[in-house]
C-alpha cells in the first residue's frame, strides 16, 4: 500500500539530513588557535628628563652712557653698532674751560702750599700763633681738593665706555650741548657675549620637580653643570649649548612663572637682546622609569592611554596607562605598568581583552593574517 505523502516527505528528510551529516563527518568546527602577537619586557632603566619652555634674550651687561660733566660735543669716536672696548674714548667734550679750571686750581694750591710751609716752620720758631697755621693748613687742603676736583673734571670731558660691548646710536651729534645731570643717555652698550636667556617655569611644575627629587624619584645635576639648549624662533637650532645660572627665588604674581636664567656663548652675534626662543632643559634623571614603545600604546574613547600585557597564563590584559613626556620613540609611563610586563606590540589588531594569545619575542614575525 503506498505511502501517505505527508509521510512520504518526512521520510526524504531525515534521509537527506543523515546524508548531509555522514557527508560532513558529524563533527564540529575546528577550534582556532589564538593569535601571534609580539611582546616586548619592559624593564626599569634610567631616563633624562627633558621640558621645553619660552624664553627671550637678554644681554649679559648694559650700561647707558652718560656726560659726568656739561658741554658742547666736539667729536665722536665710534661707529654706531660697533663694537667698543672698557675704556674706550667715545665722546669728546669741549675740555676748555676746564683746562682753564684745573690751571686756576693748581695755581691756588702752590699759593695755599707755599703758605702752609713757611707757616709750618714759623710754628718751630713761635713766631706765629697755633691758629694761624691751623688756617694755612687747612687753606691748603681745601686747595688740593680743588685741584683734585678740576682735574678729574678735566678727564671727565673724554666720555668713555664703561664696558666692552656693542654700542647702539648715538642720541648726540657734534656741537651739541650736554649736561652732568641730563637722563637722557648719549649711547647704550650692551654686552652679547656671552648672553643670558631667560625662561619662564610654572611654579607648579617647579614645585613637582623639587617634590619628586626629595622623595629620591628624581636626580637632578647642580646648576654649575645643567646644560640648556635653544630652538630658535624660525625653528633653527642654536649650535652651542648653555649652562643653567639660576633659577629666581620669586614667583611672578602674574604669571604664576618662575624665571630661570641661562648662559650661552654668542661669539657670531646671532643672538640679539629680546629675542624669542624655546629652550630644553634637562630637569634631571629618573633612576628606574618604565619606557614603552609608542606604537604599543591606544586610546579609548575618552583619550586615557591603554596598553595590553600578557599574563602568566597567556591571557590579553588591558592597562589604562598614566604617561608623561615622550623620550625619543618611547613614552615614560608614570603609572600602569611595571619591570617585567610583557607588553604587547606587534599584532594588536588581533587582540581582545582577556583572551588568550599567544606571545612572542617581538621583532620573530609573527602572523599578522
Amino acid at each position: 500500500m503506498p505511502l501517505p505523502a505527508n509521510r512520504l516527505v518526512a521520510l526524504v528528510s531525515v534521509v537527506f539530513t543523515c546524508a548531509l551529516l555522514a557527508a560532513c563527518g558529524g563533527d564540529a568546527p575546528p577550534k582556532r588557535p589564538p593569535p601571534e602577537v609580539g611582546v616586548v619586557t619592559l624593564k626599569a632603566q634610567p631616563a633624562t628628563l627633558t621640558t621645553t619652555l619660552p624664553g627671550r634674550t637678554e644681554s649679559y651687561r648694559v650700561s647707558d652712557v652718560r656726560p659726568q660733566v656739561s658741554g658742547v660735543v666736539l667729536r665722536r669716536f665710534f661707529v654706531e653698532g660697533g663694537l667698543v672696548k672698557a675704556g674706550e674714548p667715545l665722546y669728546q667734550i669741549d675740555p676748555a674751560p676746564f683746562i682753564a679750571a684745573y690751571d686756576n686750581a693748581k695755581a691756588t694750591l702752590a699759593a695755599a702750599r707755599s703758605k702752609a710751609e713757611r707757616y709750618t716752620a714759623l710754628l718751630h720758631q713761635n713766631a706765629i700763633a697755633r691758629q694761624d697755621y691751623d688756617d694755612a693748613q687747612a687753606a691748603y687742603l681745601v686747595a688740593k681738593a680743588n685741584a683734585d676736583t678740576a682735574r678729574i673734571n678735566l678727564t671727565y670731558t673724554k666720555v668713555l665706555a664703561p664696558i666692552s660691548g656693542r654700542i647702539g646710536r648715538s642720541s648726540v651729534t657734534e656741537g651739541a650741548l650736554v649736561t652732568a645731570d641730563q637722563t637722557t643717555a648719549l649711547a647704550t652698550i650692551q654686552t652679547l657675549d656671552p648672553i643670558y636667556v631667560d625662561i619662564n617655569q610654572s611654579a607648579a611644575e617647579l614645585l613637582n620637580l623639587k617634590l619628586a627629587v626629595q622623595g629620591g624619584r628624581l636626580t637632578q645635576d647642580a646648576p654649575a653643570v645643567a646644560r640648556v639648549s635653544l630652538t630658535l624662533d624660525n625653528g633653527t637650532p642654536y649650535p652651542t649649548e648653555g649652562k643653567l645660572e639660576f633659577s629666581e627665588v620669586t614667583v611672578d604674581p602674574a604669571t604664576g612663572a618662575v624665571t630661570l636664567r641661562a648662559l650661552f656663548a654668542n661669539p657670531d652675534g646671532i643672538l640679539l637682546p629680546g629675542m624669542f626662543v624655546r629652550a630644553l632643559v634637562i630637569e634631571g634623571t629618573r633612576p628606574n622609569a618604565i619606557l614603552a614603545p609608542q606604537q604599543a600604546i591606544g586610546r579609548t574613547e575618552k583619550g586615557e592611554p591603554t596598553a595590553y600585557v600578557v599574563d602568566a597564563k597567556g591571557i590579553a590584559r588591558l592597562h589604562v596607562l598614566k604617561i608623561g613626556q615622550a623620550i625619543g620613540s618611547k613614552w615614560l609611563v608614570q603609572d600602569g605598568l611595571r619591570a617585567g610586563d610583557r607588553l604587547i606590540v606587534e599584532g594588536l589588531q588581533k587582540v581582545q581583552a582577556d583572551q588568550p594569545v599567544h606571545a612572542v619575542p617581538a621583532g620573530s614575525k609573527p602572523d599578522h593574517a
